[in-house]
């Protein structure tokens, strides 16, 4: 897994972007699935930053460019990257991330900012076992889990002292 710090470092996003997109259409290639326009605009919104973007926000701008003002518009095509492992539901954002890692089984955390609402992927098996070892120990069995951090990000923290 790459170095989530780059979500909030300066760096060339347009390579990240792009980076990223080939491995999801690759993977969506490979799952049999089809990257619809609508499905590859939506997923290339979601890699124009590292934050996470509500619904409507992704579904102002693509109707801004002709794909439809309806909300279903955008919650299908979000519900199919969120299916396909291609973008993440940010739950405590009520929004939605590219993922940073297509193709990869991992266990993200969520780093995300509580000023500017950066996002970063994060690696998390330490948490997941940890997690596992506790749910172990009384007999539950966790079936998802969606860990996600609030604070602030090298930027804002700098600026908040």
């Amino acid at each position: 897994m790459g170095d989530p710090a780059v979500a909030f470092a300066a760096h060339d996003h347009a390579r990240c972007a792009g980076g990223v997109l080939a491995r999801a259409e690759a993977v969506s290639a490979a799952a049999g699935a089809r990257l619809t326009p609508v499905r590859r605009r939506t997923l290339e919104i979601l890699l124009q930053s590292h934050r996470a973007l509500g619904a409507y926000e992704v579904l102002e701008r693509l109707a801004e460019e002709g794909f439809g003002n309806q909300p279903p518009v955008a919650y299908r095509a979000l519900d199919f990257l969120v299916g396909q492992g291609l973008a993440h539901r940010i739950r405590r954002l009520n929004a939605f991330a590219a993922c940073m890692h297509p193709g990869e089984t991992h266990s993200p955390v969520f780093l995300i900012c509580r000023t500017c609402d950066a996002v970063a992927e994060a690696p998390a098996e330490t948490v997941r076992h940890a997690l596992a070892e506790v749910a172990d120990a009384i007999g539950f069995r966790v079936e998802r889990m969606n860990v996600e951090a609030l604070g602030l990000c090298p930027a804002c923290a700098e600026g908040a002292e």
